[in-house]
């Protein structure tokens, strides 16, 4: 053995007797404690590392600290969906903490280039954010010893004169409590370390992501989360100079921090960012190599995506620092390098802690005024760049245009609204749903980086996706306008602290021979359950008509009466009033059934039946896709779903559903029996809507044949360089881009769109061939598919003309196959419809299927 690798297995066995670990093993040499403060064994009954943290417990302890310490302010910033509070420790000297206001209003000045600073005197601010997974909880329990250690230290009492700490122990509250949960609960008191134990082995979902199985840190930007808009708020409000991300690896790596490879580093991000993030990387290798641990820099990770908690700063002036740290999982467990304990987990974590805070403590200055010279840098490209803002919105739908606006404004940008109609290039803007974002704003790069498309780039890998377009994703109408059509448009700023959707409204009186909902709002989806489960007759209608008073109604359109609720007019029409208003939608009375176009009693009008749904999980269901599809469902449409678990499908449970969601994943599991189940189900007259790797597992099970197109992406020649071999294997994954379809508007499937163009989104290689029957493709891809992102040459023949929906017959049911992802991280509002779509009118959808 060499001795390296010696080295390596006594500092992993380090702290393997639980008995033997305390304070002393964490803490770093020369430094006192003041002993009023408590410490976490003497709040939780147990050292640090000796069990996992639960999330009431890490909140206890931090009241504790704050009750105990003058440099301590405890505050919750917001509650999660399982209602855990999110906490935020302010660490300072008490003098700081009293003038909070003051710091965060000289700090907002530093992105006005025309305010007066004085970095001299400006203190550091730090923001330290552990275990955004939840399943990585190195970072939490860390935080135990951080909050101990800057509240009692007594000689980093006059530092702190100069420095601000936010302190956010746990950014996944939800996550880190399932999963402290499952290894405590399987903890046993003589450990073993085998990794095959129970311990170590996660049931799905697993603790990583939040309530709705969500990845938290991919949603810095999007936001769509109430964890994620808490923690941005408090970033926008304090402007940290450093943002520190502790995370967890693979059991068999070492230690990571940042920068990651320099290649893969997004763009806008200014180079200094890379020189600041590699110069504070020294305080870290300092450290590291002071208590013998390994570790690695500007490997592997990289910083594209800004929507992660380590590249979200880099584009505002802060630094973003991810720490990844490998993993026990558990308390103790067997890796390629010796036992790894959770306690060594937790030292290498805290110890980056410190050298984190000795970098901002030396660094103080330097990284005040980068902050205020990024910000008045930007002033002088806002002041080159031809392009003064961007504009977007639809004609159609008031909601799409909302969200978007919404999602920019938490990130402290001004949007404003039209006061005017407009046109540009031909496009017209409507004053009621559209919205104007100035490009000289101190957010400018993060603007740019929100609306740009790109599709060459510096490096062929990405750790996450390679394009976000946000108007692509949201399926709106968007230009960018230079400073004369800008100065035409009358626009007023939106106060995002009373901006939202307005309600919906009944056009007409009581007593109409016909209601009708259009079908092209976003949240009519929402509006049609309501509609159905009160009982009312809601029918589909698949042509186009027009009311004799001229109103036009296109395909989908739900046309609404009493049906069999056994409500009077009265109560028929407060009832319709009351929904429209809580989904954002209007409806329209009809007088009379004698319409253009088809009259009311139509064969091109087909009722609908309450969706009842299942979604499939568990065993090898994709917990990413499912449970967006749930958020999507519960969250945004306020429809029940049962959440239906492989071992639970049989013929007396699946019957009660006539909806099916099967998410992307491995389906094996349910067998040939369970197979049968489905297709007869299925030819019951059901819909199942399959994604991905369901639908080849619905054809691999005869339950109804999809091809699927294969692509020559071998490497050729005799012989290649071995050490490119990762690059250029890597360089083929479609790890997340957007493509350019064409959706047939008169299939049901895409209903309530009037653009036959749409963006839809991809991060696999599974491609889908068109069915020979042409009417059963409602949405293919383009010739040039590629929109914005990167895509590997030799996948683009599995895309050209290539099938995103299909629709299949099995008896008298339906199968709608989504090869894309329809509801990417929550943030992909211009594709939900699709899915949607899927749901309510599979049922009516005869000839365009494959048969």
């Amino acid at each position: 053995m060499t001795r390296s690798a010696l080295l390596l297995v006594l500092c992993f066995i380090t702290g393997f007797s639980q008995a033997q670990v305390d304070l002393s093993y964490y803490l770093p040499s020369g430094y006192t404690y003041n002993p009023a403060i408590p410490t976490p064994k003497e709040v939780l009954g147990y050292e640090v590392g000796e069990w996992h943290v639960s999330h009431d417990q890490l909140v206890m302890y931090m009241k504790a600290v704050a009750a105990a310490s003058d440099r301590v302010k405890f505050e919750e910033t917001g509650r999660t969906y399982e209602k855990r509070p999110q906490t935020l420790l302010t660490i300072s000297s008490p003098a700081n903490l009293a003038k909070i206001d003051q710091i965060k209003a000289d700090r907002a000045k530093l992105r006005n280039p025309n305010a007066s600073v004085n970095i001299a005197s400006m203190p550091v601010v730090m923001f330290m954010g552990y275990s955004v997974h939840g399943n990585e909880p190195s970072g939490a329990n860390a935080s135990l010893l951080a909050a101990y250690h800057f509240a009692a230290a007594n000689e980093i009492e006059a530092e702190l004169e100069n420095i601000v700490l936010l302190l956010d122990p746990a950014i996944n509250p939800d996550g880190l409590n399932r999963f402290a949960s499952w290894v405590n609960s399987h903890k046993a008191y003589n450990l073993n370390g085998d990794p095959n134990g129970r311990e170590y082995n996660e049931a799905w979902p697993r603790g990583r992501t939040n309530h709705y199985w969500f990845d938290l840190n991919r949603d810095w930007l999007p936001v769509q989360h109430p964890e994620s808009r808490n923690r941005v708020r408090v970033f926008q409000s304090w402007l940290p100079n450093i943002h520190l991300d502790f995370h967890e690896m693979g059991t068999n790596s070492t230690f990571f921090f940042q920068p990651g490879v320099p290649a893969r580093m997004h763009p806008l991000t200014p180079e200094k960012n890379f020189k600041l993030t590699e110069k504070i990387g020294q305080y870290h290798a300092k450290a590291l190599d002071k208590i013998g641990s390994l570790y690695y820099n500007q490997e592997n990770y990289d910083d594209f995506y800004y929507g992660k908690g380590s590249t979200y700063p880099d584009i505002q002036g802060s630094i973003g620092i991810l720490f990844e740290q490998a993993s026990s999982r558990g308390h103790l467990q067997e890796s390629a390098n010796g036992l790894l304990s959770f306690p060594f987990t937790i030292r290498n974590q805290f110890t980056a802690n410190l050298s984190s805070y000795q970098a901002a403590k030396e660094m103080r200055q330097e990284l005040n005024q980068w902050m205020r010279d990024f910000y008045v840098g930007i002033k002088t490209e806002t002041d080159a760049d031809v392009n003064k803002a961007y504009i977007f919105g639809s004609k159609e739908d008031d909601a799409r245009g909302y969200h978007l606006a919404d999602l920019i404004l938490q990130h402290d940008i001004k949007v404003f609204n039209l006061k005017e109609d407009i046109t540009v290039n031909g496009r017209e803007f409507k004053k009621e749903n559209s919205y104007i974002v100035p490009a000289d704003q101190p957010q400018y790069r993060l603007i740019k980086a929100m609306f740009e498309t790109r599709t060459s780039f510096a490096d062929s890998l990405f750790y996450d996706i390679s394009a976000w377009t946000y108007p692509m994703a949201f399926n709106l109408d968007y230009m960018v306008l230079n400073s004369r059509i800008l100065n035409l448009a009358s626009v007023e700023e939106i106060n995002k602290n009373n901006f939202q959707l307005k309600p919906g409204q009944v056009f007409g009186g009581v007593g109409a021979y016909q209601y009708a909902l259009e079908w092209s709002d976003y949240y009519a989806p929402k509006a049609a359950y309501q509609l159905l489960k009160a009982g009312f007759l809601v029918r589909v209608a698949n042509a186009e008509f027009t009311t004799p008073e001229g109103k036009s109604f296109g395909r989908g359109t739900l046309l609404i009466d009493q049906g069999e609720s056994g409500l009077d007019k009265d109560a028929f029409y407060q009832k319709l009033k009351e929904i429209a208003s809580k989904s954002t939608v209007d409806i329209h009375a009809i007088s009379t059934g004698y319409t253009a176009g088809i009259n009311m009693g139509s064969t091109f009008i087909s009722p609908l039946d309450k969706p009842e749904i299942a979604l499939l999980v568990d065993g090898g269901v994709d917990s990413y896709e499912a449970g967006e599809i749930w958020h999507l469902l519960d969250q945004r449409y306020e429809m029940p779903v049962t959440l239906l678990p492989m071992d639970r499908v049989s013929a007396t449970v699946i019957d009660r559903y006539n909806v099916i969601l099967m998410p992307d994943g491995n389906y094996n599991s349910l067998g040939k029996s369970g197979a049968e189940t489905i297709k007869n189900w299925i030819g019951r007259g059901n819909t199942l809507v399959a994604k991905g790797g369901a639908v080849r597992w619905l054809s691999q099970n005869e339950i109804k044949e999809f091809k699927f197109r294969t692509v020559d992406n071998q490497e050729k020649g005799l012989q290649k360089s071995y050490a490119n071999y990762e690059n250029a294997t890597g360089a083929k994954v479609t790890g997340g881009a957007i493509f350019n379809a064409k959706l047939d508007t008169t299939h049901p499937i895409g209903y309530g769109y009037q653009s036959g163009s749409i963006h839809t989104f991809r991060n696999d290689n599974l491609f889908l061939e068109p069915s020979d029957n042409p009417y059963a493709n409602p949405l293919v891809y383009t010739e040039n598919p590629l929109a914005s992102g990167y895509l590997h040459p030799s996948n683009l023949p599995g895309l050209k003309n290539g099938s995103v929906i299909q629709v299949g017959a099995v008896g008298r049911g339906r199968i709608v196959a989504f090869a894309d992802n329809m509801n990417f991280r929550a943030f992909w509002f211009g594709t939900n419809k699709l899915y949607m779509n899927a749901i309510f009118f599979g049922q009516v959808i005869e000839g365009g299927t494959a048969r």
